[in-house]
């Protein structure tokens, strides 16, 4: 069995799902805490080294949004939402306020703790001053200090929009990243929420490193809340 050597913290107040998500992190060697409120958790998080947060939205002191807020205004710690609430405007909410991920209820151990790998890399580049200059991803791969891109170790040509939308998806590989926030990065804070431009530059840039666009392999669609680069 593995041994890491991050903490999580998981607040959830239905007890069976607590010991559900408890011993699928015991079984892969996570070691974490538990508590079952709001306010159990701000308070934990001042006094404990925690590295990520698995985080129910529907708690019986406030709302889980809430707890992602004030986490927020002192912390870039790793948030992945498990919520029963699957209505693409709450993800898009949990996303937009800070969280990392967003897993619906019911989900099985094995994609959880995929998601918690994806979250913890994340964490680690974030931490890294010194970004590598070249990152990959299967067989696409990017060098940003020459702004070039590779496909199966060959240069290929693509518009300076899509360098932008790849290499802000490559800096966030794993994450997801929601519409709005993709359109506020790319095309600026007073762009509005228009997705069509958005739809299109993505086509095009899928049609260049997919060989299958309508099944890609490296840029996922989460239906109604935007798109992720894989992390393999």
């Amino acid at each position: 069995m593995n041994h890491y050597h991050e903490r999580i913290l998981v607040v959830e107040d239905d007890k069976q799902i607590q010991s559900f998500i408890g011993y699928s992190l015991e079984t892969a060697g996570f070691p974490y805490d538990a508590v079952s409120t709001g306010e159990n958790a701000l308070q934990y998080l001042v006094s404990e080294p925690i590295d990520l947060m698995l985080l129910d939205l529907g708690l019986p002191d406030f709302d889980g949004m809430e707890v992602i807020k004030k986490i927020r205004k002192w912390s870039q710690m790793p948030i992945i939402v498990v919520s029963a609430r699957d209505q693409d405007k709450e993800k898009v909410a949990a996303l937009d306020l800070g969280a990392d991920d967003y897993l619906t209820k019911p989900f099985s151990a094995a994609e959880l703790l995929a998601r918690i790998r994806v979250a913890i890399r994340h964490l680690y580049r974030q931490g890294n001053n010194n970004e590598s200059a070249i990152r990959s991803v299967g067989e696409l791969k990017m060098d940003f200090k020459k702004r070039i891109v590779y496909l199966e170790e060959k240069e290929i040509h693509v518009t300076p929009l899509e360098y932008s939308l790849l290499l802000l998806l490559f800096r966030n590989m794993g994450k997801v990243l929601t519409t709005q926030n993709i359109l506020k990065e790319i095309y600026g804070l007073n762009y509005g929420n228009d997705t069509r431009a958005l739809r299109a530059l993505m086509a095009g840039l899928r049609r260049k490193i997919e060989k299958n666009p309508s099944k890609p392999r490296y840029i996922m669609t989460e239906i109604g809340v935007g798109y992720r680069l894989v992390d393999e």
